[in-house]
Parts: structure tokens; C-alpha cells; sequence
């Protein structure tokens, strides 16, 4: 009786998640019974909690509608299974080939700035130009770390005095984090970035609403120093297969001038920002 109630409360807790991610991946069960392979009435019947799937169905289903691995575990949790994806931290020894990377990519990247930063915006590395970069504008000494990027920009008191055509760069930082979310799926976690972010001055809380498309293939973010402009974009690199939720999440974000004015005028600010006294990637 213990393992029919037992398994009864699981089926319970299973069926409305993966009803939840199928509906926010706009699939009916017909639809994923036809990309896994796995009945539409077991499908039903699953979700309805009359059944509880094997763990490599549950997997398989999981994968074809891109759930993050973070919340793969919470299903295998809900299923009655153990979690398979380690949520070991960045730097943890098995990391060390991908961190290693990362940190030749930073130094790679020199002269210009580049993080690693996790799901939530944090940086957890940078090169030397970081440092160097943002010391121009703010003193970073008075920003605690771990350092949250898009706190640094929202901030009245970070970058923000420094930053061009605010509303609009607002309204892109903001949809950025929707966009490059984690299996493009906001969790509780990045809610409660974009509520701080919202509580900031001057923030469109308006932000969804569409512009024009700009004549550029991409929008700048544009810093003021002195009066100049310095106009830059973002290349995003991820790990391309990841076993883990922490490879999984991690993003390396390296900035580029957006003209050869900036790039000139970048190099003249950067021959007098003084070297950071702690090491190359601790930001």
C-alpha cells in the first residue's frame, strides 16, 4: 500500500511539470509523441499522473523539448529518480579543462574586455581589461563582488551616467536576459534579476514593446567618456556540449569596438588605466 500511495504522489508531482514545459514549448502531446517516439496516451497519461515513464523515456522526452539540465533533475526528482546532472560549481575539478579554456580565451581577447559570467549575469572571470576598462568610468573597489554585469549597468551609481541612448539600451539589455536565458526559459532566479533591474531610475517598464528595426546588425552599447563616444558589441561563446548544469550555464561574453574611432580612442583611454593589482582573472 506504501508503494502504490508513493507512487501515486509522484505522478502527482511529475505530470503538471512536464505539462508545463511541453505548453512553454508550444507542443501538443501529439507533437512530442512524434519526435520522441513515446505514445501519445502514455504522453497523456503521464501528465494526467496515472503513470510514471522509465527514466530513459523521461530523458528522452526531457531532451527533445530542451528542458535545461538544471530542471531535468527537478523532473527526475518529481519521477522518483536521482538527479544525473552534477551541480558541481564552475571551478570544480572536473571543470578544469573548460575553465582552462575559458581563461585562454580571456587572455586571447586582450586588449579588449571579456567575462565568464553564470546563468544569472555574475562574473566569475574576466581578463585584465576589465578591470582596467570599468576603473575608467567608476571605482569599482566600491562594487562588491561577486559582480552582477547588468547591476554594473543599471546601477546610478555604476555605469549607468555613462551610458548612451538609455532607454533603448535598457530595453535591449532587458530583453537580453529573456532571449539568452537558459533554454530560453525565465526561472524564478532570473525573475527576480529582471524585478531588481526594473526597480532601478529611468527603467522602461515597458520594455517588451517593439522599435524599429535598426539600419546596423546589431544594437552598440555606447559609453560617454569625456564627452566621446565609445561604441561596442557582444559576441556570446557557450559550451557546445555540455554534461553539466555548470558547463551548461556558463557564457563567455567578449566585447568589440564598433568602429575604428572607438577602437582608437579605447586604445588612447586604455594607455593610462593603471594595471589591477590582483590577478588577471579575479574580477
Amino acid at each position: 500500500m506504501t508503494n502504490s500511495n508513493t507512487a501515486i504522489s509522484v505522478s502527482k508531482q511529475l505530470g503538471p511539470l512536464l505539462r508545463h514545459w511541453r505548453e512553454v514549448r508550444g507542443k501538443s502531446q501529439l507533437d512530442l509523441s512524434m519526435e520522441t517516439g513515446v505514445s501519445q496516451r502514455h504522453i497523456s497519461f503521464v501528465e494526467s499522473g496515472r503513470s510514471v515513464p522509465s527514466r530513459q523515456r523521461l530523458l528522452t522526452v526531457a531532451e527533445a523539448l530542451d528542458v535545461p539540465f538544471r530542471e531535468r533533475n527537478t523532473l527526475l526528482l518529481a519521477a522518483g529518480y536521482a538527479p544525473i546532472y552534477s551541480d558541481d560549481s564552475w571551478d570544480a575539478p572536473e571543470m578544469q579543462p573548460v575553465a582552462d579554456a575559458l581563461r585562454r580565451m580571456l587572455r586571447q581577447h586582450e586588449p579588449f574586455p571579456a567575462v565568464v559570467m553564470d546563468r544569472y549575469w555574475n562574473v566569475l572571470l574576466s581578463n585584465t581589461a576589465v578591470p582596467r576598462f570599468f576603473n575608467c568610468f567608476v571605482d569599482m573597489a566600491a562594487h562588491k563582488s561577486p559582480r552582477n554585469l547588468l547591476h554594473l549597468m543599471f546601477d546610478p551609481v555604476g555605469m549607468r551616467p555613462f551610458i548612451r541612448d538609455w532607454p533603448e539600451t535598457s530595453r535591449s539589455l532587458l530583453a537580453r536576459v529573456h532571449r539568452e536565458s537558459i533554454g530560453r526559459v525565465v526561472d524564478d532566479k532570473t525573475r527576480e534579476l529582471l524585478k531588481a533591474l526594473l526597480a532601478y531610475p529611468d527603467v522602461d517598464v515597458d520594455w517588451k514593446a517593439l522599435t524599429a528595426p535598426s539600419s546596423t546588425p546589431v544594437i552598440p552599447l555606447v559609453f560617454v567618456k569625456d564627452g566621446k563616444n565609445l561604441g561596442f558589441f557582444s559576441l556570446i561563446t557557450t559550451v557546445g556540449t555540455p554534461m553539466t548544469i555548470a558547463s551548461q550555464e556558463l557564457r563567455l561574453e567578449c566585447m568589440f569596438p564598433t568602429d575604428q574611432q572607438t577602437e582608437r580612442l579605447y586604445a588612447e583611454m586604455m594607455e593610462d588605466a593603471p594595471m589591477p593589482i590582483f590577478p588577471a582573472d579575479h574580477y
